[in-house]
């Protein structure tokens, strides 16, 4: 690895509703956009249904995570869970939401490359190898979380990232259409290619991650690390 990323696969602990928030954050990630503001109440369900949802997945795998086992997990009926995500689907990107916000936090105010601090280019090549060993490490949660086609690409915890990879592009390269540029990146990151290249065809980790550094430097014109 040329940095050094160190991602566990278990979920970070749940915080409490009424602790504040010490990291800046560049994209709520939690609720959806037109989800009101929760209550101290609402906010524990929430919680409450989400740790069940970890349980499972650690004692089961993904495919033990269904509304009604997640219920039946938290005594709840069903309906709390269907009305406070939606679907599985929606669901299962809560899950990842929560566990993003270590990833987040680090490429907002953590130590460089990764966060604040080196060049523009290196904080990019730092962040790709970062989703990539996070998406390892969480590759089957982050396949049966993905939404469907029509709301994929809209999801904010996507929009979150993606938002990171515009702005250091616009310091690297400010005379390109820095917002498709980054759809382009992205998509080097879909948990889907990774599935494929790892699992199907063999691909290991070094070679996605050097695949990263030189897509990164042919895509912004710089010359790759020495």
């Amino acid at each position: 690895m040329l940095y050094a990323v160190f991602m566990s696969s278990a979920l970070p602990p749940f915080p409490k509703p009424q602790e504040p928030v010490d990291t800046p954050q560049l994209l709520e990630v939690g609720p959806a956009p037109d989800e009101p503001c929760l209550r101290a109440d609402a906010a524990r369900n929430r919680a409450r249904l989400l740790e069940a949802a970890a349980r499972l997945i650690a004692e089961h795998g993904v495919t033990g995570v269904t509304m009604e086992a997640v219920a039946a997990a938290a005594q709840v009926g069903k309906g709390t869970v269907f009305r406070r995500f939606g679907d599985r689907t929606g669901l299962l990107m809560a899950l990842l939401d929560h566990s993003s916000r270590k990833l987040q936090a680090d490429f907002l105010g953590g130590p460089p490359p990764l966060g604040p601090g080196a060049p523009p280019v290196e904080r990019l090549r730092a962040f790709g190898v970062a989703v990539l060993y996070r998406s390892a490490e969480q590759l089957d949660l982050q396949l049966a979380a993905q939404p469907e086609p029509t709301r994929r690409f809209s999801h904010p915890s996507l929009g979150a990232l993606r938002t990171h990879v515009v702005m250091l592009l616009r310091q690297i390269v400010p005379d390109a259409d820095c917002d498709l540029l980054s759809q382009t990146l992205m998509a080097y990151l879909d948990p889907a290619l990774i599935n494929h290249l790892t699992r199907q065809c063999g691909m290991p980790m070094e070679r996605l991650e050097a695949g990263w550094i030189d897509l990164v430097a042919r895509v912004t014109r710089t010359d790759p690390p020495g």
